[in-house]
């Protein structure tokens, strides 16, 4: 059971899409960048909500420090890059739709609260946050929003728990982030306020 994102622009597919910069730079979907330190974590906090992202025709791409096992990534049909390497291109100022951030690599790398700040502050992209701790600086920045997760991303989810090594996944029917405030978003979001 594994979701696949099809690049419609070249006909093929495109499950390990590889680094963004090396991306069609003519794509024209909507862009979802993930910045995590590992999988598993990935797949427990946002795994449904990137599975509907790519199910919406989204591409979404998982950058992780700790890429050892990246089926779980696979099973929620999301490409997948090099942590490091995209942290020091720093991709000349292109900025995705969305940006999701880890939580505790938001704490312990200087260069994503660089561009968690940059992204906040100067450019049109909604940026996300999650984990069990956001950091006390963002929060007049940020508010709280869930995303409802379809069937279909409950299974996959629960599929993907399992490949990242859980016993007994349980999947909740909302995933809970922080969304920083944007004064003009570029696209409509489905994270809805919660609470």
């Amino acid at each position: 059971m594994t979701a696949r994102q099809l690049d419609t622009a070249n006909r093929k597919d495109s499950g390990d899409t590889g680094s963004i910069a090396e991306s069609d730079p003519f794509d024209s979907r909507y862009r979802l960048d993930v910045v995590a330190l590992n999988t598993a974590d990935v797949v427990r906090f946002a795994g449904g909500w990137l599975f509907d992202r790519v199910m919406a025709g989204w591409n979404v791409t998982v950058f992780v420090q700790d890429a050892s096992d990246l089926r779980p990534l696979r099973i929620l049909g999301v490409g997948t890059g090099d942590l490091e390497s995209v942290l020091e291109s720093r991709r000349n100022g292109m900025y995705p739709h969305t940006v999701a951030v880890e939580s505790d690599l938001y704490s312990s790398d200087i260069r994503v609260r660089d561009g968690v700040h940059a992204a906040l502050g100067h450019h049109p992209t909604e940026v996300t946050l999650w984990g069990d701790r956001i950091p006390p600086e963002l929060d007049s920045d940020v508010r709280l929003v869930q995303h409802r997760l379809s069937l279909a991303a409950r299974a996959f989810k629960a599929q993907a728990l399992v490949a990242a090594g859980a016993t007994e996944p349980d999947v909740a029917a909302a995933e809970t982030f922080c969304t920083g405030r944007l004064s003009r978003p570029r696209v409509r979001s489905d994270l809805l306020p919660a609470g």
